[in-house]
């Protein structure tokens, strides 16, 4: 498997963790922690599917 593939699939899988996650039980300092997380693990992913942005969306909305 591709290095730059497998990196991409655990972002994936990370980003859609964090997106399953309760918030509303967090408190506010997890709450801005895990919203930090999504926020880096999007511009990442933006970056290592460069173009039109459409291959980072379709890995991140997954």
């Amino acid at each position: 498997m591709d290095q730059q593939f497998k990196e991409g699939y655990r972002m994936h899988r990370v980003l859609s963790n964090l997106n399953r996650l309760d918030v509303d039980r967090l408190d506010e300092a997890d709450r801005e922690r895990v919203e930090t997380a999504r926020d880096l693990l999007e511009e990442v992913s933006f970056l290592m599917w460069p173009g039109d942005g459409a291959g980072a969306d379709a890995h991140a909305d997954s």
